[in-house]
């Protein structure tokens, strides 16, 4: 007994050490992970969807009378993006120490866009953040969900495409070669299709990391232009008149700014901050240009719809429904419905843009794989002439 209780006795410090120093790699753990998630929440950028979701909670809670610490206490405790409870948390601490919320969220510009905390602004300014706050998510909604239905219209086509791409250099690397090896011994001239494919498979065997690497430098390349603003000018001129996306391009945009402008005019932001806003969310030159001009028209007395009038990128519907909504003093009502009709117009588009693509697609599919299977089956038909060396 004795010497069991002495033994229990030293292993017992041992036990504590290696408890402690496992709770200590945990703790250590834990606080670099914690100095990771804060570095990132100060970058961080949030997806659309969770801002519109956090947008509505918040507008609910202030709806419900509940102080704004309390709300985003709510919210940081609810979330389950750890980073973004960070950046709720840096925000509930901020307005905590007596700073405004829309001087909380400016110093996360990534998380909160400008459109959202210049809302805030005028929801300060006005006592109606609430009410401010609930037209904020229901943009923020109605462009998610155009946004989902463009991604899924076009998820099908591109994953087609993608999957033809691979299947083809598949058959060309390494299918053709075996029966180019088998073609050999016929001793004859080879059809011209047949004899193409297999001098493309050879380019493909011999050239096909050269080629990757020159794809990636294009594409480099491109992407370093487009980083430009000339690039970036050329981009979106090219994306608006492009043969079968650039109208759909072009009413997505129109409706976008339709949408912000109406929000922001009615939730009382001054126009000329207004159209400061609208530039900078559309992501469009041709959007930001014709802001630049309204701005400068604006402040020296002009009205929107002249502008509107002699630019060729917004239609002549436009341009009448803004002057109608000028001259009864409706310009935001006006811009929703303009909003509301090219959202109709952009589902209407993607719905047709589905159809077209699908019959499409499927004739490519056909037109390539099966040229590729003729076009090696072709020796094999004629088998009796080619070993014979007919003609």
């Amino acid at each position: 007994m004795a010497l069991l209780s002495s033994g229990s006795a030293t292993t017992t410090p041992r036990a504590n050490e290696t408890r402690k120093g496992a709770t200590s790699i945990k703790a250590a753990q834990a606080m670099a992970k914690q100095k990771s998630l804060e570095k990132r929440a100060k970058k961080y950028k949030l997806p659309l969807g969770e801002l519109a979701l956090f947008t509505q909670q918040l507008a609910s809670l202030l709806v419900a009378g509940l102080p704004l610490v309390q709300c985003l206490e709510a919210l940081q405790d609810q979330t389950e993006d750890q980073v973004f409870r960070i950046v709720i948390r840096d925000v509930r601490l901020d307005i905590s120490a007596g700073n405004s919320f829309s001087s909380a969220v400016k110093k996360f510009p990534k998380s909160f866009p400008n459109l959202f905390t210049s809302m805030v602004e005028a929801g300060e300014a006005s006592g109606g953040l609430a009410e401010i706050l609930g037209k904020v998510a229901g943009y923020f909604e109605s462009t998610v969900k155009l946004t989902k239905k463009v991604k899924s219209a076009m998820t099908y086509p591109i994953a087609v495409i993608g999957l033809a791409t691979a299947l083809v250099n598949v058959l060309l690397i390494f299918v053709i070669p075996v029966f180019a090896d088998m073609f050999k011994d016929f001793g004859a001239k080879l059809p011209a299709p047949t004899q193409f494919l297999i001098d493309l498979s050879n380019f493909l065997k011999s050239y096909f990391f050269y080629l990757v690497a020159a794809a990636y430098g294009v594409y480099w390349g491109v992407g370093k232009f487009i980083a430009t603003p000339k690039g970036r000018r050329v981009k979106d001129q090219f994306l608006v008149k492009a043969p079968i996306f650039g109208n759909l391009v072009h009413k997505i945009a129109l409706s976008r700014f339709c949408r912000t402008y109406a929000t922001l005019i009615r939730s009382g932001v001054p126009i000329l901050r207004t159209l400061e806003i609208v530039a900078s969310a559309s992501n469009k030159v041709q959007i930001e240009d014709a802001c630049a001009e309204v701005a400068k028209h604006v402040s020296q007395g002009g009205q929107v719809s002249e502008i509107l009038a002699s630019n060729e990128f917004f239609p002549p519907m436009m341009k009448h429904m803004v002057k109608a909504g000028e001259a009864t003093g409706n310009v935001d009502g006006m811009m929703n419905k303009i909003a509301d009709f090219y959202d109709v117009e952009c589902e209407a588009t993607v719905s047709a843009l589905t159809s077209l693509i699908e019959p499409i697609l499927i004739v490519f599919l056909g037109v390539v794989v099966g040229g590729i299977v003729m076009a090696m089956f072709l020796p094999i038909f004629q088998l009796g002439a080619v070993a014979g060396g007919l003609q």
